[in-house]
């Protein structure tokens, strides 16, 4: 690499403009926060690298000061990382001390280079984060968006392997060409934004300031990551254990994509996954707590201890999945848990009993229709009796049988015998017939629910603990696996990410009703339908 070859060009001023703001809200989607200056520009003039303020308006500690804020790099970047490259970089680190020591010599520059930022901002030193950079430096690599960023800011050199996974981008972006065109959302009002958050006006004023104190509300954030989606519940949990949901976010990201066949993530599926993890790292940032009252900034930053990230059955499979656990740790500070399909199943279950009265003894049957996996989950008021996951899912079953559009009759077939083989393994464990209520969770069956009572537009409020018998679900689920492509997304109801696989969710929901109806001897004949489920589970059992 020659010395200048991805040296920051659009010159060398690195003020912050109110256009700047203006692209930065548009890049990232979002009102952009904290904005001490612009670290890097395309050969255009529009923003690369933004530096934060290494504490943000609200207070909270922010250790990444160079963000990487445009969509091609960024997305460059997250395909680069999932092909291993990390990996590979730390193989290095462990048996290469030159390239050991460069690597912690980058820490170094990072860390001067966030205490001057704390300078030029007001903010001064932030003791939370003292010796404490981004990126795993100064031992491992674990996120190169941070090693990238740090790379374009500084200049070749500071940051070796920052350098090389600017090389290694090369064929999707390089410095020396635009690629701003079409790159973000140009039309219509930027996202709003807070001119006084930014620039050299920071909050000295909350250098060294105890913790406020929390209120008997505690605030938690839960992520669910599934094989088809990727939610985030924000809610406030009384003493009694109930949820007020603050923020409620679901982005279908398809993490899943073809791991029944190839046993590993998908670069492109790793690449969504990340960016919706970003996405939400932001909201819990920009949603803290309710102070208590004895504080003064009217705010708590949700610790890691308040956040639980729980990935589910595609994260089972995938042999890859260090390089998807390396990167949610860097983009939301927690370990991510792999559960296994038992607790899945009892998460579930708590979150969806919600949708029922207190029924004593009696047996109450949750079905969970997710991706990769349905769990089976049949319990009490006391919890949990017995449960089983099995794999059948919306995307699975996309992916192995229904390949016609619509399905064909055999396509049909050979799903219904894997659905219904699937259900003689449940069977095993889980005496089903015994339930004497139903209930149903996750998109797919929301979204059946959502046909049936003939929605124009999906709400939530009229599909959340409606009560519909098995004969007008089998209707929505035998009109929709036989509709068209084109026809299913014209649904106003329908998410965009849901009209490839409703209609295998659909099958599945209709063969396991038609097994109840017959397994219970015609005494089940209605479900209800939750839009709580295992995400309101997970906030539930943050200790």
């Amino acid at each position: 690499m020659s010395a200048t070859a991805h040296q920051p060009t659009g010159g060398e001023d690195r003020t912050v403009t109110e256009q700047d703001l203006d692209t930065l809200s548009r890049q990232l989607g979002r009102p952009v926060r904290d904005v001490v200056e612009i670290s890097a520009r395309c050969v255009c003039g529009n923003p690369l690298v933004a530096a934060t303020a290494p504490r943000l308006g609200n207070g909270t500690p922010f250790p990444t000061t160079f963000y990487l804020t445009h969509p091609v790099i960024t997305s460059a970047v997250s395909r680069l990382e999932a092909t291993g490259r990390m990996n590979e970089m730390n193989e290095r680190l462990a048996s290469d001390p030159e390239l050991a020591a460069s690597h912690r010599a980058a820490h170094e520059a990072y860390l001067a280079a966030r205490r001057e930022i704390g300078r030029i901002s007001g903010v001064g030193e932030v003791p939370e984060i003292d010796g404490i950079s981004a990126g795993g430096m100064p031992e491992r690599v674990k996120c190169l968006h941070v090693l990238v960023g740090h790379s374009l800011a500084a200049g070749p050199g500071v940051n070796v392997l920052g350098d090389e996974a600017i090389e290694g981008i090369a064929e999707w972006w390089t410095m020396d060409r635009c690629s701003c065109d079409g790159a973000w959302d140009t039309s219509g009002q930027a996202p709003a934004k807070d001119l006084s958050r930014h620039g050299p006006q920071g909050r000295p004023d909350l250098v060294g300031r105890p913790a406020p104190r929390r209120s008997t509300t505690r605030r938690v954030a839960a992520i669910d990551c599934g094989t088809n989606s990727i939610r985030l519940l924000v809610a406030d949990r009384d003493a009694k254990g109930r949820l007020e949901d603050v923020v409620r976010e679901m982005r279908v990201v398809r993490l899943g994509q073809d791991v029944d066949k190839t046993g590993e993530f998908a670069p492109e599926a790793l690449e969504r996954t990340f960016a919706a993890a970003e996405e939400y790292a932001r909201l819990i940032a920009e949603n803290p707590a309710p102070a208590g009252d004895s504080t003064e900034d009217g705010s708590v930053a949700l610790t890691p201890a308040d956040i639980r990230f729980v990935a589910t059955s595609a994260s089972r499979d995938a042999r890859n999945r260090q390089t998807f656990v390396d990167g949610i740790r860097e983009r939301l500070g927690v370990d991510l848990e792999v559960i296994s399909g038992d607790e899945e199943a009892s998460l579930s279950f708590a979150g969806a009993a919600s949708v029922l009265p207190p029924r004593g003894e009696e047996l109450t049957l949750v079905v969970d229709l997710g991706g990769g996996s349905t769990e089976f989950v049949l319990g009490d008021d006391d919890g949990v009796r017995a449960a089983r996951s099995v794999d059948v899912g919306c995307v699975r079953l996309t992916e192995r049988h229904l390949r016609s559009d619509p399905p064909t009759a055999e396509e049909i077939a050979s799903a219904e015998a894997d659905v219904n083989a699937a259900l003689d393994l449940v069977l095993e464990t889980v005496p089903l017939g015994r339930a004497s209520a139903v209930v149903g969770v996750a998109g797919s069956i929301t979204t059946i629910t959502a046909h049936a009572l003939g929605l124009e537009r999906y709400d939530s409020s009229r599909i959340h603990g409606v009560h519909l018998s098995f004969a007008d679900l089998r209707r929505a689920c035998d009109s929709l696996l036989s509709m068209t492509r084109d026809e299913r997304a014209a649904l106003g109801f329908m998410h965009p990410g849901r009209v490839d696989v409703i209609g295998a969710g659909a099958l599945v929901w209709r063969t396991v009703l038609g097994r109840l109806e017959d397994l219970s001897q015609g005494r089940l004949q209605e479900a209800v339908t939750s839009e709580h489920d295992i995400l309101d589970g997970i906030a539930l059992s943050i200790a």
